[in-house]
């Protein structure tokens, strides 16, 4: 059961709900360039880290803000488990669709909210989450409706980004996100405010330890 959101949040779901449907097209090819390439290597990372749950057979996997399949196919890549991928973007469903339809692999996509998922308490052996729990209205909300999803046990994998500590690290960083980054995704995507909205969120988004804690303290443990 999903906590109501306030009209706030509901504003705040369309607005990345829109977007992210605006830029659907060309979302692969700009993250591609925006990360250079270092994306794919962040997700394989994952896959390495879930290994127990995706050598079994009986288990079942989400993706929740699985967006245009890219973490959902890698999971599913040499699997025995079984991932379901699910986004509440349909553009962005719709192309993970296709890019899934030209592999040997099958990979269910349901369009569904992550405050409000369309799924029965503790039903999945594993959730992942890769760059879009920063967009979430409510990230603690978020977090419970995993938690409820998840099997006694289940293991949650949050790939984000967020500001880094490391001194001069951080400044080139800042510099990037700030400078660099809103104006090469917006010319290629053709969205500038889609790509200001990547650079504000990341400077929401809570730091390491602050998001350990917040996942404590919706329920998580061995964080």
């Amino acid at each position: 059961m999903a906590i109501e959101q306030t009209a706030q949040e509901q504003a705040h779901s369309r607005w990345v709900r829109d977007m992210f449907g605006n830029i659907a097209g060309k979302y692969d090819f700009v993250n591609r360039i925006i990360a250079v390439n270092f994306d794919r290597s962040w997700r394989r990372l994952v896959v390495k880290k879930l290994a127990p749950e995706l050598a079994r057979e009986t288990a079942l996997i989400l993706d929740i803000a699985c967006g245009t399949g890219d973490l959902s196919l890698e999971l599913q890549k040499n699997a025995k488990a079984k991932i379901i991928g699910t986004d509440f973007c349909r553009p962005m469903l719709d192309i993970a669709v296709e890019k899934t339809a030209k592999t040997n692999l099958k990979i269910p996509y349901i369009e569904g909210d992550g405050l409000a998922l369309p799924f029965a308490d503790d039903t999945f052996d594993a959730v992942t989450v890769a760059f879009g729990l920063r967009n979430f209205a409510n990230w603690q909300e978020g977090l419970i409706q995993m938690r409820r999803v998840l099997k006694s046990g289940g293991r949650l994998a949050v790939l984000e980004f967020a500001s880094p500590t490391l001194p001069g690290f951080r400044q080139i960083y800042d510099l990037y996100f700030d400078r660099v980054l809103p104006r090469i995704g917006g010319a290629l995507s053709g969205n500038f405010a889609g790509y200001k909205h990547l650079n504000k969120s990341v400077r929401k988004f809570p730091g390491q330890e602050g998001f350990s804690q917040l996942m404590r303290e919706t329920g998580f443990e061995k964080v």
